[in-house]
């Protein structure tokens, strides 16, 4: 594996685990009103399901799976 693909994989992962950290306590802190909460779930909803939308055309695409039978 080369170092740039698991330096990208460190870092995705690092980035997911501070996100899930600051939306966790933005969302469950004592002080944040209600109509903020709402303010921020409805972009990381809108982020999510694009997310889902480009890996399920990406993993649907059969044209793209041609070239993964090719020796390289």
């Amino acid at each position: 594996m080369p170092v740039e693909r698991l330096a990208l994989i460190l870092f995705i992962a690092f980035a997911g685990a501070g996100l899930t950290v600051w939306l966790g306590t933005l969302l469950f802190a004592p002080g944040i009103p209600a109509f903020a909460r709402i303010g921020v779930l409805v972009p990381v909803a809108l982020f999510g399901w694009l997310f889902w939308r480009v890996l399920a055309a990406r993993l649907a695409d059969k044209e793209d799976d041609h070239y993964d039978r090719i020796e390289k």
